[in-house]
C-alpha cells in the first residue's frame, strides 16, 4: 500500500489542481484552454493569448539586469571558473557517475539556495507572471539550479554523450509523457543571465507543434516516442526566443523544447531555472522536505538529476538565505491562508 504522501494532494487554491509530487498536476481544464478568473498582473491580454496558443511567453525585465549579472558572477565563482580565462572552463574534474558527467557537459551549476538565487525567486514580478499563467495565487517555487554553458568543446563537447534514437534528447524533447490521454499540467521557466546571441546556444522550442499538436499526433504511429518528437522542422519550425539579461521565459510542459549547443568561440549562455506550481500545503512530507532543504542548504529531493556539487557542496559554503514575506509563502514556511505553518 502506498504511503499517504504518494496520493494526489489538492493544491491550496480555489482551482482544482492536484499533484503527488509538486512537479506535474492534474486539472479539469488544461492551461492552454484556461479562462482567466483573476485579473492579469504582468502579462498583457496579447501575452496571455500567445502563451495559450504557442506554449511560451517572455516577461521582459522580470528581475533587474544588474541582479542577473550578479547571478552570472556567482555562477562563475561557485565553480571556480575565471570568465576571462577560457582554459579554466575545461579543467579536468571528478565525475561521480555518468549522470554527473552529462550534467557538466550541459553546463548545470549545482547550487540551489544561495541568497542571490532566492532573491530572484521572491521577486514580485516573477511571482506575478506565474500567478498569471496558473490563474492561481497560492504557489510554491521550485528549488532549482543555474546553468552556465560555455562553447561545447573539449570536456564539454556534446559528442561525449552517446547519442540515442529514442528517449531524452537535449536538443528537443518534452518533459512529460505526450502520449497520455490526459496530459499532465506542468510549467517551467528560466531567467536569462546573459543576452541571447545566435551562436551561444540556449533555449529553443517548437511553438507550431504546440499549436497544432492534436492535428500532428493523428498522423503519428501508436508506438511513437513519448518524449522525443519526430517532426518535420520545415512544417514545424524550431525557434529560439530572444532574451536579454533579466528576462523571464515561461513555457508549458507540453511544449517541445531543448537547448541548442554553444558553437561560439568564447561566448557563454547562462540562466537560472525557476518555476512556480500550485502549493501543496496539505502534503506535510513535501513541505517539510522543502523547508529542510532551504534551512540546511541540502540538495533538494524533488528531481533525481539534482546532485549537489562534487567538489564543495553549497551547505559547506553559505548561510541560510533570508526570505521576505513572499519568499516564506513560496517555500512553504508560511501558509497562503494566513496561519503560520508548523515548523
Amino acid at each position: 500500500m502506498p504511503a499517504p504522501d504518494q496520493y494526489l494532494h489538492r493544491a491550496a487554491s480555489r482551482r482544482p489542481y492536484f499533484s503527488a509530487d509538486g512537479e506535474t498536476y492534474l486539472a479539469p481544464t488544461p492551461l492552454r484552454e484556461l479562462r482567466k478568473e483573476q485579473p492579469l498582473r504582468v502579462l498583457s491580454e496579447a501575452d496571455f493569448a500567445f502563451w495559450q496558443t504557442y506554449g511560451y511567453v517572455v516577461v521582459k525585465e522580470a528581475v533587474p539586469a544588474e541582479s542577473a549579472r550578479d547571478l552570472l558572477d556567482f555562477a562563475w565563482d561557485f565553480q571556480g571558473l575565471d570568465p576571462s580565462r577560457p582554459d579554466t572552463w575545461y579543467e579536468q574534474r571528478p565525475y561521480r557517475d555518468e549522470l554527473d558527467r552529462h550534467l557538466h557537459v550541459y553546463g548545470f551549476v549545482e547550487a540551489y539556495h544561495h541568497q542571490l538565487i532566492w532573491d530572484s525567486r521572491q521577486t514580485q514580478r516573477v511571482y506575478d507572471a506565474f500567478a498569471d499563467v496558473w490563474d492561481c495565487e497560492e504557489l510554491w517555487v521550485t528549488l532549482d539550479r543555474l546553468n552556465l554553458n560555455p562553447p561545447n568543446i573539449k570536456n564539454r563537447d556534446r559528442a561525449l554523450i552517446e547519442p540515442t534514437d529514442t528517449g531524452f534528447d537535449i536538443e528537443l524533447h518534452w518533459d512529460i509523457d505526450s502520449t497520455l490521454g490526459v496530459i499532465p499540467q506542468r510549467v517551467q521557466g528560466i531567467i536569462a543571465l546573459t543576452d541571447t546571441r545566435p551562436d551561444h546556444g540556449g533555449f529553443q522550442c517548437d511553438p507550431e507543434l504546440f499549436r497544432r499538436f492534436d492535428e500532428w499526433k493523428l498522423g503519428q504511429p501508436a508506438d511513437r516516442d513519448p518524449i522525443r518528437p519526430a517532426v518535420d522542422r520545415d512544417a514545424y519550425p524550431v525557434v529560439r526566443p530572444e532574451l536579454s539579461a533579466g528576462d523571464l521565459l515561461i513555457w508549458n510542459g507540453a511544449l517541445a523544447h531543448g537547448v541548442a549547443r554553444n558553437t561560439s568561440e568564447s561566448g557563454v549562455r547562462a540562466v537560472q531555472y525557476v518555476s512556480m506550481m500550485p502549493a501543496l500545503e496539505e502534503s506535510e512530507q513535501i513541505r517539510r522536505s522543502r523547508i529542510s532543504s532551504w534551512e540546511t542548504l541540502s540538495t533538494p529531493d524533488w528531481n533525481g538529476t539534482l546532485v549537489g556539487d562534487a567538489v564543495t557542496h553549497e551547505s559547506l559554503r553559505y548561510k541560510t538565505a533570508e526570505l521576505n514575506e513572499l519568499g516564506e509563502k513560496l517555500l512553504g514556511l508560511s501558509s497562503w491562508h494566513g496561519a503560520e505553518s508548523a515548523q
